[in-house]
């Protein structure tokens, strides 16, 4: 408990002091304020019913953001994490100071989750929800974090240099974090998409808007957290086998 306390205040404030990497947890919500307020056409003049349709068929910025943000920012942020440490032989002194990888690892990834909670929060505001269905598009953006967060460590434990993390970590991110904005707009790559625990969150996000959805909200939840758990058992996997060199 004391090693991951340490790790824990270790790494907030070495990203706190890295604006690179604080900037992936604002800069997606600013986004979304401002493609918002951008995106609102101006509908004077025109009947109420078609005012209607046009709403109804236009996405919310704000949740194609948020499911952005879920791969995009925090799937090599946590490959940046670990493959720096890695780099700079930050390993091999905590090692030597006793830290365990367990620790080191959950230190990690607290601090990614931890940081994400303020984003989740700004997003389920900027998107307009309000009581239950607020906690409810939180609680699953925050899942699918943590499904990002098994992944980058996967990718970081696989990589020996930043250059090398950044590599491998934006193919990911593009399909997990931009693939649901194409989804967005279209059809086609909706249905491919729909195991894929990004996608989910437009899911989810779909249903607390219209009331309802042809995929039910806890089954939406089950394919992330069967997302949480695939990729938990990718990582285990990969650890057990290479481990993390420092």
């Amino acid at each position: 408990m004391r090693s991951l306390k340490a790790i824990f205040k270790k790494q907030l404030k070495d990203t706190m002091a890295n604006p690179a990497v604080l900037i992936n947890f604002i800069i997606f919500p600013l986004l979304a304020l401002v493609m918002g307020s951008l995106a609102v056409p101006d509908f004077t003049g025109v009947p109420e019913d078609i005012v209607a349709l046009i709403e109804a068929a236009t996405p919310n910025m704000a949740i194609l953001m948020a499911a952005m943000f879920a791969g995009m920012a925090v799937i090599p942020s946590v490959t940046g994490f670990i493959a720096e440490d890695i780099e700079k032989k930050s390993l091999r002194f905590l090692n030597m100071a006793g830290m365990k990888p367990g620790p080191y690892l959950l230190g990690i990834g607290s601090v990614t989750f931890f940081l994400s909670i303020f984003s989740s929060v700004a997003f389920g505001f900027i998107a307009g929800f309000g009581g239950q269905n607020f906690w409810l598009f939180v609680a699953s953006l925050l899942s699918g974090v943590a499904a990002s967060i098994f992944l980058g460590a996967t990718i970081g434990i696989l990589c020996n240099s930043q250059a090398a993390a950044t590599g491998l970590s934006m193919p990911a991110a593009m399909l997990f974090g931009f693939g649901p904005m194409l989804a967005g707009f279209n059809e086609n790559i909706a249905r491919v998409l729909h195991p894929l625990y990004t996608q989910q969150l437009n899911v989810i996000a779909d249903y607390l808007t219209h009331g309802g959805g042809t995929t039910p909200l806890w089954q939406s939840f089950a394919i992330i957290w069967a997302n949480v758990a695939v990729l938990g058992v990718l990582f285990a996997v990969v650890y057990a086998k290479k481990g993390l060199k420092g």
